[in-house]
């Protein structure tokens, strides 16, 4: 999926994104009354595959409904950064598209990276879930 449709189909669950001085922050998302910003600092996004995988990322909040509050615990933070994170990697790397790229000769992480546009680290993690068996249910 490129970063175009990406943001398309995010926008069509009514989300506005916004350019924005985040500070330490590259993204955040911020819901209010059932409508979703994405509040987004371009100067602190380097390749296309950092802001494909940080888009998907948002949208995994906004998709599987966990927001939280800036004070909430941080077991429900974590959670929701898990849901987020595994709603990305269904949206970025299919399980079934990540076995034909291994199939076709993609095994290293970088490689996959490369083929799939998304950061290294973002691929170890979706490895290892579908190894793992974490990501099997819908």
């Amino acid at each position: 999926m490129n970063v175009l449709s990406l943001y398309d189909e995010i926008g069509a669950m009514g989300t506005s994104f916004y350019i924005w001085d985040l500070g330490k922050e590259q993204v955040a998302t911020i819901e209010m009354n059932g409508h979703y910003g994405i509040f987004m600092d371009f100067d602190t996004i380097e390749t296309t595959a950092e802001e494909s995988v940080l888009i998907a990322h948002e949208g995994g909040h906004i998709a599987t409904g966990s927001t939280h509050s800036i004070g909430s615990p941080y077991e429900i933070i974590e959670q929701h950064e898990n849901r987020a994170d595994k709603w990305a990697i269904k949206k970025l790397i299919p399980k079934d598209e990540l076995d034909k790229a291994i199939a076709k000769g993609y095994t290293e992480i970088w490689d996959l990276a490369d083929y799939f546009n998304v950061t290294e680290d973002f691929m170890k993690k979706a490895v290892w879930l579908y190894k793992t068996g974490s990501l099997a249910a819908p």
